[in-house]
């Protein structure tokens, strides 16, 4: 805390996190540990095949490849610094810190919104539209679209973390999560937040909302081209070409819900088991969709699996 002129400033923050449960800090450090590991080496193996390969060279592998590098991108952000936190006993981040963490979290996740729904429009267009795909999804259309995905997101974050670190922070500088979550860092503020609320729902329509009716929409009219194709083989093909991405998007936008969608307990005296709760539910949301992206896609793709062969073959063949 640094004083001046009577008013105190908040200079940096203290992470509660499991301050209130050390015993279970240790086991959680294990198990987030491992699954970072196998994000790191899942979404790193599917980045250097949809790279080496050249039958991967196609819009829906690239917008994997991107997937994958803002699933890697977005667990950096905050695992690293949960895991140290676990470890040491004064769980502190300066204010800088938080700000770069809290924007790299936050423009992973809305750009993450934006990429899973130009992913619908490239299965959209390659099943409703096979003949005029080469042309809708060219190279000089999907480059733009994953680039723009990245923009769209780097802006919001942009425009909500100025916002949310340009508060006043005085007194109580303790955030009960486990990083800087922008709604526990925005209860901290002693200044009228209703600016960030506003902003923050118009995001949240325009990153959630909108994207999610976007998918929705795109697959009412793929599953009701698929179920035309006069052929049982016919449709498990055409299904099989999309279902990885819808796995993806109802893990992703399900867990979304399902955390920010439950009711709040109306009793106080269990607040603070239900904001546990809520954190441990938002910690593993951060790390198990980005562990479970390239597991759903290697499993549910033959492309994929025979690349991974194929690079593991030529491994051995120079070795």
């Amino acid at each position: 805390m640094d004083s001046s002129n009577g008013t105190s400033t908040v200079v940096g923050f203290i992470l509660l996190g499991l301050s209130t449960q050390p015993k279970l800090e240790k086991t959680f450090f294990v198990l987030i540990l491992l699954m970072y590991l196998v994000i790191l080496l899942g979404n790193g193996v599917l980045i250097l095949v949809t790279i080496l390969d050249s039958h991967l060279h196609t819009p829906m592998y690239f917008f994997l490849g991107n997937l994958s590098f803002l699933d890697i991108c977005y667990t950096t952000s905050s695992v690293p610094l949960v895991l140290d936190n676990f470890l040491t006993p004064r769980k502190t981040i300066s204010f800088s810190a938080c700000a770069v963490q809290m924007f790299l979290s936050f423009a992973m996740g809305a750009t993450e919104c934006v990429l899973l729904s130009m992913m619908a429009f490239d299965r959209y267009v390659a099943i409703c539209n096979p003949l005029r795909y080469p042309v809708v999804m060219s190279k000089a259309a999907y480059v733009p679209m994953a680039a723009s995905s990245w923009a769209a997101g780097i802006t919001n974050s942009v425009v909500q973390t100025s916002q949310a670190m340009r508060l006043p922070f005085c007194g109580d500088n303790v955030i009960n999560h486990f990083t800087c979550e922008i709604l526990a860092v925005l209860k901290l503020a002693c200044a009228d937040i209703s600016i960030n609320v506003i902003s923050m729902a118009a995001a949240n329509v325009i990153f959630l909302g909108i994207p999610v009716l976007f998918i929705s929409f795109s697959y009412v009219f793929i599953i009701a081209t698929i179920l035309r194709i006069p052929s049982a083989e016919g449709r498990k093909k055409a299904f099989s070409t999309c279902s990885a991405h819808l796995t993806v998007v109802v893990v992703f936008y399900g867990t979304i819900l399902f955390m920010y969608g439950k009711p709040k307990s109306k009793d106080p005296r269990g607040a603070d088991k239900e904001d546990l709760s809520d954190q441990l539910m938002s910690l593993f949301y951060g790390v198990v969709t980005p562990m479970l992206n390239p597991v759903i896609y290697s499993l549910r793709n033959k492309d994929v699996k025979a690349a991974v062969r194929n690079l593991v073959h030529q491994k051995h063949l120079t070795e």
